[in-house]
């Protein structure tokens, strides 16, 4: 699923956990798209419960388009933001590999070596489960949003369509982005305090693409992960609206960028106290989305839904 995991056959009983993802640029700053892009590479072994990195490598690609002094300051900026959310991590950057692009690239690779009691594996789920989630829905509108700002005709729709307002834009925008460049590593350390079964982490196929891999992942094929709550940012699902089946938001399928994770937890006691203490870690809510269920209808593999008229927390 998110993660490579190779036994590691001259080290019993030792795996190699290794991860790859890179982004073109989401925001206007160069440095926070080097934390954007960190914390997305780190949270795919984060959702294996995997609290440590041993080391990270970056892939990068300087803008041969941009002016050579401009090229120099974002390619130095996104490299340093990269880099500093991989300190914050407990993990370093030894190596990897730069090119020019006519657009600027930057992601990486995480990699550890770890025992099996470090891992959770995304395959365990059970009926009672109880579905968590660690960041809210709807950065790639938040981020197109903010981009419209700079379109005068594209804004000025936007404007009539929803009644937003620059500043309503511009809020919904700082949360997404402290969103985006937060570590899930409390999320991953509380994972075994609190006996997770699975997860996975919320990026490219939404919410629900994410539940239903995570499903499909299972040892058992008689479950049905529903989601019945889904806490999305603030004024996102207004813009969702005036697009209809472009982002997909309200169908649970819009595309994530460093999102939360998606964990299967044995209890709603066990989720209560894993939201309660990953608030008191990084300062931040978490929610319960939904829950597993055993299904009797005869189905090839387990599955995911969101169900009806599903509660919507705006964030």
């Amino acid at each position: 699923m998110d993660c490579s995991i190779v036994p590691l056959e001259n080290r019993h009983g030792m795996y190699l956990v290794s991860t790859t993802d890179f982004f073109y640029p989401l925001v206007e700053d160069p440095y926070l798209q080097g934390r954007i892009a960190c914390a997305n590479v780190l949270s795919d072994m984060y959702s294996l419960g995997v609290e440590f990195c041993d080391t990270m490598l970056m892939t990068l690609a300087a803008s041969r388009d941009m002016h050579a002094d401009h090229r120099r300051i974002v390619t130095k900026e996104m490299i340093r933001g990269f880099s500093d959310l991989a300190y914050d991590a407990g993990t370093r950057v030894t190596g990897g590999q730069t090119v020019l692009n006519p657009w600027p690239i930057i992601g990486g690779v995480a990699m550890s070596v770890v025992r099996e009691s470090d891992m959770i594996r995304p395959e365990n789920a059970q009926p009672g489960d109880v579905l968590v989630l660690t960041k809210p829905l709807g950065t790639q509108l938040a981020v197109n949003a903010h981009q419209w700002l700079h379109q005068p005709d594209k804004w000025q729709q936007v404007t009539a369509d929803t009644g937003l307002t620059e500043d309503d834009v511009l809020k919904t925008f700082a949360t997404a982005c402290e969103s985006m460049a937060r570590l899930n590593r409390s999320g991953a350390r509380l994972m075994h305090a609190h006996g997770a079964h699975a997860g996975t982490d919320v990026t490219g196929f939404g919410i629900l693409g994410h539940a239903e891999n995570l499903a499909e992942n299972q040892k058992r094929r008689d479950l049905v992960f529903r989601l019945t709550s889904l806490p999305i940012l603030k004024h996102t699902m207004s813009l969702d609206a005036r697009t209809p089946g472009v982002f997909k938001l309200a169908e649970g399928r819009s595309a994530e960028t460093s999102g939360g994770l998606l964990v299967a937890l044995p209890s709603r006691d066990a989720a209560l106290k894993f939201i309660e203490e990953l608030r008191a870690a990084d300062g931040k809510d978490a929610w319960i989305v939904g829950h597993v269920e055993e299904t009797k209808a005869e189905q090839a593999r387990s599955t995911a839904l969101l169900q009806p008229n599903y509660e919507i927390v705006e964030v």
